[in-house]
């Protein structure tokens, strides 16, 4: 018999923690909510596995590789069935190596601390295993929350977050995925569990005092319309879309902020509610778990790029990023530095890169992991082509290597497509070997 448990604890870090993303050093501040990992765990008598989600902006894969055996020795499960989702808040934390030589203290010691907690979190889950009645899928559509960040402008080229109001923007490069996706898990005598998953950056809020941005309302929204559940966010496929409008007015909408991201952490749980009558019933309780390596080609940059490229980055690092191009500003700013620094890191490093992609399958629904950023196409193709009824992609997912634009983009040009290590073609292998796995598990079910 399949059983489910469910546990929730706080990963708030201590002041002074460096925080998630940007060109330019921040450190945690204030916490204007606390961040929280959540664990669902299956058992079917034979195999256990543990699904974790964490407001965590990203984990590499070396950090992630240690967390993830810690959580599996913990909870007596195999490498496999630990499956470690971050929300990618860029208002969370950033979690560090316990090899790493250049992470603040601070973030250090932070970072050996969550290894634990994280371990005592998925055996809560494990404690709290009760029988399945009934899984239960159903889907929605979230129109005005995600927005693919990519413009052509009118003098042909390609800006990623052009801004509020500019004129000069003529279309987005591609469609964001509106879908939403509920899985709803009844237990004997216990809570039902709910996982959400939809696709969009959280990065609305700003700033430096901590929260889960988005996904914390999502979460409470859910709980608080569905009596007597628990919730879990999965953040999907998000590496091109935001929460910015551009045809908004920051100065009379409500464009961002943490306004925006109530706005947006509700409607999404809301879109999933409103169908929650209409679920449908799957099917099989075997759990089945596997990984596959994905190798492939570094971006270094062209001869003619890398004598500039180095300099900047050289700028950069002394004058920071505005002192290192004062004459440019916002996003045309970051995304020539972020390519600098990645032709500068790249220098020093093989050709090659191994990315791993895993899967988690109980019955007929899977959890579909990839560690960073993939374009929004890679989560429809692989929710698309899947052979389970439910498959569940989840961005940065047992580790973070970084962006995964499409081969397109590197043509058109924008930040992910110069700041991506990977060389084209790296997320149409990502899709291909997921899906390989994908079809493994359904075989083995």
């Amino acid at each position: 018999m399949l059983k489910a448990g469910f546990a929730r604890g706080e990963i708030t870090p201590p002041m002074g923690t460096d925080v998630w993303g940007y060109y330019q050093p921040r450190t945690a501040k204030g916490v204007l909510d606390p961040l929280l990992a959540t664990a669902v765990a299956f058992d079917d008598g034979e195999k256990r596995a543990v699904v974790m989600s964490v407001d965590v902006g990203g984990i590499n894969m070396e950090a992630m590789a240690h967390i993830r055996s810690s959580v599996a020795k913990a909870i007596n499960a195999e490498l496999d069935g630990v499956f470690i989702a971050c929300t990618h808040t860029h208002l969370g934390p950033c979690v560090a190596s316990p090899q790493s030589k250049t992470a603040n203290p601070k973030t250090l010691e932070y970072s050996k601390w969550f290894t634990v907690r994280l371990s005592d979190i998925a055996l809560l889950a494990i404690n709290d295993l009760a029988p399945v009645t009934k899984r239960l899928v159903t889907r929605g559509e979230v129109k005005d929350v995600a927005f693919i960040r990519r413009y052509r402008m009118k003098d042909g080229t390609v800006r990623t977050n052009p801004g509020y109001l500019n004129t000069d923007a003529l279309h987005t490069l591609g469609k964001p995925d509106e879908e939403s996706q509920l899985l709803i898990i009844k237990r004997e005598g216990k809570p039902e569990i709910g996982i959400v998953n939809f696709q969009v950056h959280p990065d609305v809020i700003g700033g430096e005092l901590l929260s889960a941005d988005y996904p914390k309302f999502v979460r409470d929204t859910y709980e608080l319309n569905v009596p007597d559940s628990r919730c879990m966010y999965i953040n999907g496929a998000q590496g091109d879309s935001n929460h910015v409008d551009i045809r908004l007015d920051p100065e009379k909408d409500c464009a961002g902020g943490y306004e925006r991201a109530r706005y947006m952490g509700k409607k999404i749980a809301m879109s999933v509610i409103s169908n929650y009558e209409l679920a449908k019933e799957i099917s099989g309780e075997k759990i089945s778990c596997t990984h596959k390596m994905v190798t492939t080609k570094f971006n270094k940059g062209t001869p003619e790029e890398i004598p500039a490229a180095l300099e900047l980055a050289k700028r950069y690092h002394e004058l920071g990023s505005e002192g290192a191009l004062p004459e440019l500003c916002d996003m045309e700013r970051t995304q020539l530095i972020a390519k600098a620094c990645r032709i500068e890191r790249m220098q020093s490093l093989p050709d090659d890169k191994e990315l791993i992609v895993c899967a988690i399958a109980v019955g007929d629904m899977a959890f579909a992991a990839f560690p960073g950023e993939p374009f929004t196409e890679v989560g429809r193709q692989i929710k698309a082509n899947s052979p389970f009824a439910l498959t569940i992609p989840a961005c940065c997912a047992n580790g973070y290597e970084g962006y995964y634009p499409m081969q397109s983009a590197f043509s058109e040009g924008g930040y992910e497509a110069l700041t991506s290590m990977y060389a084209e073609g790296t997320a149409e292998l990502l899709i291909e070997d997921s899906l390989k796995i994908l079809k493994s598990l359904c075989d083995r079910q």
